[in-house]
């Protein structure tokens, strides 16, 4: 049996609070939902879970409160095969994320970091120095840039892969740029980016010289090689029940598959199947398929 690959996620870990609801409201308006869930959350848990049910020998690195939420989410952790010794225990409470779905699936997200800001640079950059056997290093925009620029700058000095996943959107440092091999924006943050929708054109020159994925939901992904080559990933026709985490889901995948030695078009296929089973659940982290569901998509 192959040895599984070694993934640090450098991000973030948050309880998830959701209401489900035919139409969401508008401003000043009050209406009755269907249900409300909590779940374990935060783009760079999820994505760690989701490297971990792949196969892949994952550590989470970030904070969490020393509360009942950040207890909770270690249990997780635990439950779920993702080593947490690198994750810090802050005063400050565990992140949340107050999450919308409407009846069509798709969501709206309003973030609140709290621990998920309480850990530096220097934190990052010697757990990603000290992880034996290195493979990749995932980051996302729910930790501050310059941690995440750390964790990269030490992960490229092992000649581990780096891959960033811009969300929720903001504008990239030059130098975070420069130490990202893969970016993988969703096709709102490719916009944010460039001022323009993903066309043949736009996508063609995205970040050259550099590889990237833009994920656009139900119509698949498109890979972006460094000379500009764009290869359209499909993906399967699902009914959407709930899109939240499928990005996360995407990416996790993707990392596991390339740590794993698939070139870049089969590992995205593979990330595309996962992801589109992940839609047709509710939730991010309990939306994600088990390790006997993902072996027959393989």
């Amino acid at each position: 049996m192959a040895k599984a690959p070694v993934i640090a996620v450098v991000g973030s870990a948050s309880m998830d609070l959701t209401c489900y609801a035919d139409v969401l409201p508008q401003a000043g308006q009050t209406l009755y939902g269907n249900q409300f869930t909590t779940g374990f959350g935060g783009k760079g848990a999820n994505q760690a879970v989701m490297a971990a049910l792949a196969g892949a020998n994952v550590y989470m690195v970030g904070s969490i409160g020393n509360d009942l939420f950040g207890k909770s989410l270690e249990e997780n952790f635990k439950n779920r095969k993702v080593n947490s010794e690198h994750i810090k225990i802050s005063d400050l409470p565990t992140g949340v994320a107050h999450i919308w779905v409407d009846a069509q699936g798709q969501n709206r997200i309003l973030i609140v970091p709290g621990a998920n800001h309480d850990f530096n640079e220097s934190h990052a950059a010697q757990a990603v120095a000290s992880i034996p056997e290195l493979s990749i290093v995932l980051g996302q925009c729910e930790v501050p840039q310059s941690v995440t620029t750390a964790a990269f700058v030490a992960a490229k000095k092992r000649g581990a892969i780096t891959i960033f996943n811009p969300a929720p959107y903001q504008v990239l440092s030059p130098d975070l740029l420069s130490v990202t091999d893969w970016l993988i924006p969703n096709e709102v943050e490719f916009e944010e980016f460039v001022g323009a929708a993903p066309t043949s054109e736009s996508l063609s020159q995205f970040r050259p010289g550099k590889n990237s994925i833009v994920t656009l939901g139900d119509k698949g992904a498109v890979l972006i090689s460094e000379d500009g080559a764009l290869t359209s990933i499909a993906t399967t026709k699902v009914q959407a029940v709930d899109s939240t985490g499928a990005g996360d889901c995407f990416i996790g995948s993707f990392s596991f598959a390339i740590a794993s030695g698939l070139d870049a078009k089969s590992a995205a296929e593979f990330a595309c199947r996962i992801a589109a089973l992940s839609v047709t659940r509710k939730g991010a982290q309990s939306s994600y398929p088990t390790a006997a569901e993902i072996s027959t998509l393989s």
